[in-house]
């Protein structure tokens, strides 16, 4: 598996790119593939400041639905 790093990577298996003031996040390869097919992402936060521990949308796949936070 590859780490670039510029990358910061939470507990939970997302990843975060910060540009200046904007975050572009991700999810690992590792939650890819424990996920599955990923059918949805919902992120209702795009241009808002957010808090720690914040969630900021979902990833729903067929077997789940996964919240995305600020961890």
């Amino acid at each position: 598996m590859n780490f670039p790093s510029n990358l910061r990577y939470t507990k939970d298996h997302e990843w975060v790119l910060l540009e200046g003031n904007t975050a572009t996040i991700g999810i690992t390869e590792f939650a890819q593939r424990e996920l599955g097919d990923i059918v949805f992402v919902d992120i209702s936060t795009v241009g808002k400041s957010l808090a720690a521990e914040e969630v900021f949308g979902t990833v729903e796949a067929v077997k789940t639905v996964s919240d995305l936070s600020c961890r």
